[in-house]
């Protein structure tokens, strides 16, 4: 005789599938209330972490970097972060070997943000992956949106630069001051402008 499957409890089926958190509907790239108090508990605590880097002593260096490790998802060595950094969440950025970002830099990593070695980001810069729904109901709402952004090796991001949601930007890459970049960067490229375009090609060196 085949044997049969046991009967089920009929738990599942009572219950139902669990219901998503927003903080879950976030990190799955899910649209997600940004006013959810265990999503807004993640930026309150990177607001408290940027505040302590930047009330360090900006001739303190250990002490900057130390406060920049502490709120950053991981770093190489040689991390360098100024006065006037700010974050959505911190643990979600990762950067690698000698990265630096000169003043007032903002980076909303409501999903990851991750920077390859030796690049370096301009003042005033704003790398975000967090955007929010055209629907002007969906926003009344406090509707976002985060998608990640991956930025290669080599790669320098010039004053007043905003990188948006969803962006990946290859190795040796110049974007100039004031640029928009929407899109997809390849490696070996100038691009300048908003939205950002190609402008020149560059070696390998």
């Amino acid at each position: 005789m085949t044997a049969q499957p046991p009967a089920s409890s009929g738990r599942a089926a009572a219950t139902g599938p669990k219901t998503m958190s927003e903080l879950d509907r976030l990190e799955a790239g899910l649209e997600y209330r940004y006013d959810d108090p265990e999503v807004a508990r993640r930026k309150d605590a990177a607001s408290a972490g940027c505040r302590r880097l930047n009330d360090c002593d900006p001739l303190d260096a250990v002490a900057r970097e130390a406060a920049a490790r502490d709120l950053l998802g991981s770093a190489g060595e040689g991390l360098d972060i100024q006065p006037g950094f700010h974050c959505d969440y911190g643990k979600n950025i990762h950067v690698g070997r000698s990265f630096t970002a000169n003043y007032n830099v903002t980076i909303l990593d409501g999903a990851p943000v991750h920077v390859g070695d030796y690049c370096m980001v301009g003042p005033n810069t704003i790398i975000t992956t967090t955007g929010h729904p055209l629907s002007a109901a969906a926003r009344r709402e406090r509707k976002a949106i985060s998608r990640p952004i991956n930025i290669g090796d080599d790669v320098w991001l010039g004053g007043n630069v905003t990188v948006l949601p969803g962006v990946t930007i290859g190795d040796n890459v110049v974007v100039a001051a004031g640029a928009v970049v929407t899109k997809d960067v390849p490696s070996g490229s100038v691009v300048a402008g908003v939205p950002a375009r190609i402008v020149r090609t560059l070696g390998d060196a």
